[in-house]
């Protein structure tokens, strides 16, 4: 049935017993595959955050998902309990996943590279729109040097872990969207939240790694800075091809920080 409070890619279907269910169709073949290995391999980790995946059309890259029951985390009333309560249960989920998932810290340079090659991509996408000054160019080509030579833990990482992506509501607590979800550094799995959430709102970083079961260490957290680089650039670039002058303002705030 059309929903009006839900994006053209995702259609609501009720069968004849009443139960609900997303079917969900993705425009890139990547983010299809992507979703769907997630899914299909992952989610066993986290049996009651994620919806279940009920069925697949490869030819129309759409998956069926059973419907959740609560509301996106998103409009949760800032500075209230339930803000705050989102953030813990965020935290608890997401470190279920990282120990679930952890991988050696020796294996660790070689996502580093990867990552400082992404950066250095980003760098050259921004470069053909004059997006920076070279002051600002340098700088983030600097943080790619470093991030190439620094080796980092992984995990099994969300990579897009902000409240539009939780829902919350009376039964629990449970995370959708995984097209991004791969294994990385997993302090990245912190980044949008650092940059978008809690700078504003410590109580709200406070209350996400009390569920999480751990602190970011001294190296994690000048790891976490050296993120904001990718999440600078990634805004300024989307928000110039996309015409988003929201985003643009955000990746342009957090690129002051750098430099």
């Amino acid at each position: 049935m059309p929903d009006p409070s839900l994006p053209g890619h995702l259609l609501r279907l009720v069968d004849t017993r009443g139960t609900a269910y997303l079917a969900k169709q993705h425009v890139q073949p990547a983010r299809y595959v992507q979703e769907t290995h997630a899914y299909l391999t992952w989610s066993r980790h986290l049996p009651r955050q994620l919806p279940e995946l009920v069925g697949r059309h490869d030819g129309s890259r759409t998956l069926l998902l059973t419907a959740l029951p609560g509301h996106s985390a998103e409009a949760a009333e800032p500075n209230t309990a339930v803000e705050e309560q989102a953030h813990h249960e965020a935290g608890r989920a997401l470190g279920l996943l990282h120990r679930a998932t952890s991988g050696p810290t020796a294996g660790g340079g070689a996502i580093g590279a990867e990552l400082a090659g992404r950066l250095e991509a980003w760098v050259e996408r921004g470069d053909r729109a004059d997006l920076f000054s070279a002051v600002e160019r340098h700088r983030l080509l600097s943080v790619a040097g470093q991030l190439s030579g620094t080796r980092m833990d992984s995990a099994v990482c969300h990579l897009d872990y902000q409240p539009r992506n939780w829902l919350i509501g009376d039964e629990g607590f449970w995370i959708c969207d995984l097209e991004h979800m791969r294994r990385d550094a997993r302090v990245r799995d912190f980044a949008r939240l650092e940059f978008r959430r809690w700078q504003a709102a410590p109580r709200l970083r406070d209350a996400f790694f009390a569920g999480y079961g751990a602190r970011l260490t001294g190296t994690d957290q000048r790891l976490l800075e050296s993120f904001g680089a990718i999440e600078a650039i990634t805004a300024l670039v989307r928000g110039h091809e996309q015409g988003d002058l929201a985003l643009s303002a955000h990746g342009r705030t957090v690129l002051s920080r750098l430099v």
